[in-house]
């Protein structure tokens, strides 16, 4: 039997976007890891962080699966994945949700942003949206992405006889300034008109882009904090105007520092970061708690090491 079926995955669709937290849990929080390769030493600080401080408040912590981008996706890895976390004592308080299983849900939340004028459809390829941009007589910078230009937004002539290729939210200008403390970096502020521009929800290819699913099931799951990987706190300004968007509650969020390449950038897959060596759990958690700041208590087994480390946690 896999893991993915011990670990049976969670109701597909429900009535509402939002479901309350458990009886008598006021912390919910995930990991939820892409299935493109196992873990790795950057992933498990982010699994061991969430795990912490899920514990620390008496929480409860989930597991989802984020494999909405199926092409990336390995057959296999979401499985090895959950056996690197039983391994380091990690193991989902309720059964995994699987993102490739939950298109109903995110086309619900499609179509109540259209219904509300937030989304539309958009024909523009990255050549078009790079052409528009040059004629503007914008230059970006080297790593920087493009912000989208709203060539086919409603108010400026729309598709214009074109066929759909994707649909974007419509970032409204005069609330685009968000807000919010970070946990661990404090405030934090992003223009995302200015810099991000009308953002995908649904891909010219069909899939669902990783924005709007990981507010629904955030949603969808009681999640009320979120601890990830730095690398994605550039999200957060962009997840939070669709939860107001979608009527939806904002989590509390903190983003672990980074597990740095032999080449200065974020260890990930992309660079050839290593799978997780877990012959033995207890060295690898230690290196992960190092990341985070926590001591070397130099005890025997994981469920000591966790034990110590949850109470050492900033909660």
């Amino acid at each position: 039997m896999t893991l993915a079926k011990r670990f049976a995955s969670a109701p597909l669709e429900g009535s509402d976007l939002r479901q309350p937290p458990s009886a008598g849990a006021t912390y919910r929080g995930r990991f939820a890891p892409s299935p493109t390769g196992p873990l790795h030493a950057g992933s498990l600080v982010a699994a061991l962080a969430s795990w912490l401080d899920a514990r620390a408040h008496g929480g409860v912590w989930l597991v989802r699966m984020e494999d909405v981008d199926t092409p990336r996706c390995v057959p296999g890895a979401g499985d090895t994945i959950l056996r690197q976390l039983e391994a380091c004592g990690l193991v989902s308080d309720e059964p995994v949700l699987w993102q490739s299983r939950r298109g109903t849900l995110y086309q619900k939340a499609l179509d109540q942003l259209v219904a509300a004028g937030r989304a539309y459809p958009c024909a523009c390829s990255r050549k078009d949206i790079e052409a528009a941009l040059e004629a503007q007589g914008v230059v970006r910078q080297r790593h920087q992405g493009a912000v989208y230009p709203g060539t086919c937004r409603p108010g400026r002539g729309g598709l214009r006889g074109k066929a759909p290729r994707a649909w974007r939210f419509a970032v409204d200008a005069l609330g685009s300034v968000v807000h919010w403390t970070d946990r661990r970096l404090g405030p934090q502020a992003q223009d995302v008109a200015a810099e991000v521009g009308d953002f995908v929800l649904k891909r010219a290819d069909g899939l669902w882009a990783y924005q709007l699913a990981v507010v629904v099931d955030d949603a969808a799951q009681g999640i009320t904090h979120v601890v990830r990987g730095e690398d994605l706190a550039d999200n957060t300004a962009r997840q939070i105007l669709l939860q107001q968007a979608l009527a939806l509650p904002t989590p509390a969020y903190w983003h672990t520092p980074l597990v740095l390449g032999d080449n200065g950038e974020k260890l990930s897959k992309q660079n050839g970061a290593q799978p997780l060596d877990l012959s033995d759990p207890r060295r690898a958690l230690s290196r992960a708690a190092r990341t985070l700041g926590l001591p070397a208590p130099g005890l025997d087994s994981v469920a000591e090491l966790l034990a110590a480390w949850t109470k050492a946690w900033p909660a």
